[in-house]
């Protein structure tokens, strides 16, 4: 039997996702707390699941964009890069022409997942109270 060969998961990305706009989620899972520091204050993320909305409708798309955010070593740019080089875990999900706004509503109403911190990924939306949150259940784990 052929022994398995690591695969880095941006070089499936760049086979499959599509260099077209849309929205994707990211699934994290933090094993360790995170602290994040912003402008009014430190944060401490829970180890836990969690789940980040974002769309990419730039120069390369949702290939571009997800591919960035599966790097380890990147410039800190954005909010979820403070989390994405620290998850143990990274998966992504892309939907052609979707709206990342459209992904928070449809899990929030779930009740399954809940904000853990305002603002987060969202500071130029005016209807989500974050772009990142946190599964209930996956807490903790």
């Amino acid at each position: 039997m052929p022994e398995s060969v690591p695969v880095d998961p941006t070089t499936i990305l760049s086979l499959s996702a599509p260099s077209t706009g849309g929205a994707y989620a990211l699934t994290l899972h933090l094993a360790e707390p995170v602290l994040f520091c912003r402008s009014n204050g430190p944060h401490h993320f829970e180890p836990g699941r969690y789940v980040y909305a974002g769309s990419a409708y730039g120069p390369g798309g949702m290939r571009a964009r997800v591919e960035r955010h599966f790097r380890k070593s990147k410039a800190i740019r954005w909010h979820i890069d403070h989390l994405t080089h620290r998850a143990k875990t990274l998966q992504a999900v892309l939907i052609e022409g979707g709206a990342e706004c459209d992904i928070v509503r449809v899990l929030v109403a779930t009740g399954e997942f809940r904000s853990p911190l305002k603002g987060f990924g969202s500071t130029d939306c005016r209807r989500c109270c974050s772009h990142l949150l946190q599964w209930r259940a996956g807490s903790g784990t």
